[in-house]
Formats: structure tokens, sequence, C-alpha cells
């Protein structure tokens, strides 16, 4: 191995300059501006789920909810932490069926409302069935 062509500058001005002249690159400058500002990506567990053992995922079924923005087939993230207040979405179990549906708490009754005019709310007794297993807290959709 010769050690000045090793060390030397591979292009030496010649115009039968060529690709494999060159043993090594010598690559120097400074890193992109961008560099400094770069984050890690989205975690979607870190952005959406505030509460990780209390908190499901559902999928959406029926049309219950669509004046509320909730259609059919999206997944519903549900924390069981929070607790359930008045106008909150809320996943209730009525007599082992899994409804989501508007609380509405006026005092000294609590009904659960539909976001359509094809269903009526649930007036909820002390006398009924009702667990309200969690509050909807996010919406995921696919387009």
């Amino acid at each position: 191995m010769d050690v000045e062509k090793f060390f030397s500058a591979g292009y030496q001005g010649s115009k039968q300059f060529n690709q494999h002249d060159i043993p090594t690159a010598n690559a120097t400058g400074f890193g992109a501006a961008a560099d400094d500002f770069m984050e890690r990506g989205i975690d979607l567990n870190e952005q959406l789920i505030k509460n990780k053992p209390a908190t499901f995922f559902m999928r959406v079924s029926g049309t219950s909810m669509n004046g509320a923005g909730i259609y059919e087939g999206d997944i519903v993230i549900v924390d069981r932490s929070i607790k359930p207040q008045n106008g909150k979405i809320v996943i209730a179990v009525i007599d082992g069926e899994m409804l989501i549906r508007r609380l509405e708490i006026s005092f000294n009754k609590m009904r659960l409302v539909p976001e359509t005019t094809k269903l009526s709310p649930i007036e909820i007794s002390e006398f009924s069935d009702c667990k309200i297993w969690g509050v909807v807290t996010c919406i995921i959709r696919n387009l």
C-alpha cells in the first residue's frame, strides 16, 4: 500500500478523475440545523392515556351517539378512574347490557341520554341494576 496515496487527496486536478481513485472519504462539516430541535416521535399512549391501569379501549356499535360525533366502528378510550359527572359521556352497564350514553344528573334523578332522536333517555332509579364503568376521554376514528 502506498502511504502517500492513502493520505493524500484523491483528486489531483486531472481530467481523468474517476470515483475509484479516492481510497477513503473525508466527511467533514456541520450537522443540519434541525438536528438541534429533533424530538422523539409522538407516543399516542402517552398523549391519550392518563391512567394506564384504569384505561381500556372499546369499539362502538350502533348510532346512539352520532350527535356527539361518535359513530359506528369508532374506538373510544375509557378511563375508569375519572368520576362520572353531569354531561360526560360514559360507558354504563344496565341489566347486563353495555351502553354508551351522556350522563345527565339533576336533583335526585339520573338519566342516560342518547345523542339521537331515534332513542329515548333511560331513567336510572335506585332500584335499577346500573353501573357506570367509566368516562369516555377520547375517540379514535379511521378516515
